[in-house]
């Protein structure tokens, strides 16, 4: 748990650095939020590559989420959550996050990003990527 936080603060600390330009330029992919499953989830999200070599995925400031039990948020494919691909649990319903995507998974086998429900297993809302 220690090296994963150390992890994410080098990360969180490395894409803070980038100014906005060089930050464009580090993005591998964003979208949208659209609500799920009589959720109302709102705001933007991309994938990010650091200098470290890290890949972060970033929910922007103006992300929302109305509320639910347990969110997590992970990778899915072709309208299915991959549950092996959790990022971890969702850290506040609102506002900036970042989240460091771990060595194992390669974010370029994913085509969504989901906020999800552990304790209903239904999606809360969903970013197509492009």
């Amino acid at each position: 748990m220690t090296h994963f936080l150390k992890t994410l603060s080098a990360a969180a600390i490395a894409v803070v650095a980038f100014s906005a330009p060089a930050l464009a330029d580090r993005i591998a992919a964003s979208s949208t939020f659209k609500g799920a499953s009589d959720h109302i989830t709102t705001g933007g999200v991309s994938i990010v590559k650091t200098d470290a070599g890290a890949t972060v995925v970033i929910l922007d400031k103006n992300f929302s989420l109305d509320g639910a039990p347990d969110p997590t948020l992970g990778f899915g494919k072709d309208g299915k959550f991959v549950k092996a691909s959790l990022l971890g649990d969702l850290q506040n319903k609102e506002g900036l996050q970042i989240y460091v995507v771990p060595a194992g998974i390669d974010s370029t086998d994913f085509n969504e990003i989901y906020i999800w429900c552990d304790d209903f297993s239904v999606p809360l809302g969903v970013a197509a990527l492009n």
